[in-house]
């Protein structure tokens, strides 16, 4: 709803002096009428001249009002539009404030993201770490698995360590007659098969460990390449 504005609405009044003229005008029209009923034809209308421009200048004086008067009411109108109501300014900082803390939820969002991609890759640094400096026990302990039995107890301790590793996502990859992939695989040696149709692992020296797609180390085999 638009605010009253009293200028405008005065504007719309009649004039008191214009409205005193028009009756007097009025009046002067009334008798000459009455004076050319008892004059000729001649002063009839010589008469009645006079009173007919009198009557079609009101009419242009209260369209000249009504124009002033629209274009003021136009000029009040553009002025409440442009200040703003106390719900507009009301809708207006909640607007603000609601657009500031979108864009604080996103920046707590992309901080939150980032902090844990921080953490899984220090968690990682520390496994590698770890898995690092045994890996020499590791290569031990699979160098015994290969070439001597095992008892009981010790075959209990090997197991436990892999399942930990497993755990942490480490995954322990390197097996005789699987594809050779350079990738994944450190030849250290080729030799030539007969039988080999393609590069195959034809012994693991030392098993490879990686966690997800990243390597930690490649395994180190002997590779059986075809003669050709």
């Amino acid at each position: 709803m638009s605010e009253f504005n009293k200028d405008d609405y005065l504007n719309d009044l009649p004039d008191p002096d214009q409205a005193a003229e028009g009756a007097g005008q009025a009046a002067q029209a009334s008798s000459g009428a009455d004076a050319s009923a008892e004059s000729d034809s001649a002063q009839d209308s010589a008469a009645q001249a006079p009173s007919n421009e009198g009557a079609d200048a009101a009419p242009a004086a209260a369209e000249g009002e009504k124009s002033d008067a629209g274009e003021k009411t136009g000029e009040g109108q553009s002025d409440s539009e442009d200040t703003l109501t106390p719900l507009g300014k009301a809708k207006k900082e909640a607007a603000d404030y609601l657009e500031a803390l979108q864009r604080e939820r996103a920046e707590f969002i992309n901080y939150r993201n980032r902090t844990q991609k921080e953490q899984e890759r220090f968690r990682q640094h520390g496994i590698i770490d770890v898995l690092t400096a045994l890996l020499p026990a590791l290569d031990d302990i699979d160098r015994i698995r290969e070439h001597s039995e095992m008892d009981d107890s010790f075959k209990a301790v090997a197991t436990k360590i892999d399942k930990a590793f497993e755990k942490f996502g480490v995954e322990k990859f390197g097996e005789k007659g699987e594809d050779f992939d350079p990738t994944k695989h450190d030849a250290i040696l080729h030799k030539p098969d007969a039988n080999a149709e393609k590069e195959t692992v034809d012994t693991v020296v030392e098993a490879g460990y990686r966690i997800g797609d990243r390597v930690i180390r490649a395994a180190r085999v002997v590779v059986a390449s075809p003669q050709n």
